[in-house]
């Protein structure tokens, strides 16, 4: 294996662009480092592969980031209610708030972030050269992430997202520096994933390896002259990463594939939901016990008050549908009943029934999403509230009613 900070035989084009080369098993890797804001970086692209020298062309992109940036319609397909079903709706947001970052990214700098990916794999196809999607799906990052944060980490994590969601102004110059470095994902979550090395571990460093073994997995044919040579183009942030675990990781690709992508199970029993539903189901019972049917209906009462009208007052407050707040309201106080399913659930299902989304609203949500009065008059946008802030009005109910009840038992 051999690793050299430039190609002597890199095409004249790619002259002042971040380039690593490595060798190993048979194949040259080219890795083109680029800015993911850079018009010059999308011509480099161009001229590197239309140079012939390359056998294969791989992109730091998965599937699903190829359909938004080749498919911009591919919302429009979309089933909600099986987003909803499945318990996909905070990834979606995630997803809305990674589209309407790059969407106030293109008006502002006047490119597309990620111009060069799509444009990489389009020139590739062109040439007839086979494409290699070599980064790690989205939803198994976000997951990994949220798997090594602690109870604050993901809440600050959600708030992070929240931002996303509703943020209008233009993106500040840290973050548009962070693009020119090349990550997309890291620059989303601005100071957020430097101050965390959780989320800097899988979002950037695990990443790199993820890339690398993927490279390693890829079957290359020879080219003319019997040497399999790959452009590999990537933000310029993953280039010393990835050079580095190409060129010195020994483990056999496939199992360290699968354990980059390994996602711990969520316990089939919610031990800590269903403790705290222990504790103050406890409280409401000894007060029955130890006031009578009158002490132990009020706390029964305090329950149902704070846990279903926060829930409606989170509903209310997505705009929802009348029914929708009904909904969180009658079902909230029936936690203990469904540990594993949120409220924002059944209150999301109302929604998107009584106001089923048009194909306009999915066709405008990109540009919907930029601004918090397009999130409320977006029916699909409107969804996503509804679920997000049912469930924080849920969740803030469980704890004042706890807190409440107790307070009334040692009163």
């Amino acid at each position: 294996m051999t690793d050299s900070p430039v190609s002597p035989a890199a095409p004249e084009a790619l002259a002042g662009q971040p380039i690593r080369v490595v060798e190993r098993d048979g194949v040259r890797y080219t890795l083109l480092g680029t800015a993911h804001v850079s018009q010059a970086s999308v011509a480099a692209v161009e001229h590197a592969i239309a140079s012939g020298d390359y056998d294969a062309v791989a992109v730091e992109l998965d599937a699903q980031r190829l359909q938004a940036l080749s498919d911009p319609d591919a919302l429009a397909r979309l089933d909600l209610v099986q987003v909803i079903r499945k318990g996909r709706v905070a990834l979606f947001a995630a997803n809305l708030a990674l589209a309407a970052y790059q969407r106030r990214l293109a008006e502002q700098l006047g490119i597309e972030p990620g111009a060069e990916l799509k444009r990489a794999v389009e020139a590739a196809r062109e040439r007839g050269l086979p494409v290699h999607l070599i980064d790690r799906e989205v939803g198994l990052t976000f997951k990994r992430a949220a798997g090594r944060l602690g109870f604050f980490g993901k809440v600050k994590l959600g708030a992070a997202l929240l931002g996303g969601l509703f943020a209008s102004e233009e993106v500040g110059a840290d973050e548009i520096e962070k693009l020119k470095q090349g990550d997309m994902l890291e620059s989303s979550f601005g100071d957020f994933a430097s101050e965390s090395p959780a989320l800097y571990q899988t979002i950037i460093a695990e990443r790199d390896q993820y890339m690398a073994t993927r490279l390693r997995e890829e079957h290359v044919p020879p080219g003319a002259d019997g040497v399999r040579n790959v452009l590999a183009v990537v933000g310029a942030g993953h280039l010393a990463g990835l050079a580095r675990h190409l060129e010195h990781d020994t483990e056999a690709a496939g199992p360290l594939r699968e354990s980059l992508e390994y996602v711990k199970p969520k316990k089939n029993i919610p031990w800590f939901t269903l403790g705290l539903m222990a504790v103050i189901l406890c409280g409401i019972a000894l007060g029955f016990w130890r006031g009578g049917l009158g002490v132990g209906t009020e706390l029964l009462g305090v329950w149902a008050l704070y846990t279903g009208g926060l829930a409606g007052l989170g509903c209310l407050a997505a705009g929802s549908h009348p029914l929708s707040i009904l909904t969180a309201i009658v079902v909230a106080p029936f936690k203990p009943f469904r540990l594993s399913i949120p409220t924002g659930a059944f209150a999301a299902l109302v929604e998107v029934n009584m106001r089923k989304p048009a194909y306009g609203d999915f066709l405008a949500l990109r540009d919907d999403a930029q601004t918090l009065r397009g999130w409320y008059r977006n029916r699909v946008s409107r969804v996503v509230l509804t679920f997000l802030l049912t469930n924080l009005g849920s969740i803030l109910g469980v704890w004042l009613a706890g807190f409440r009840i107790f307070g009334k038992l040692h009163g």
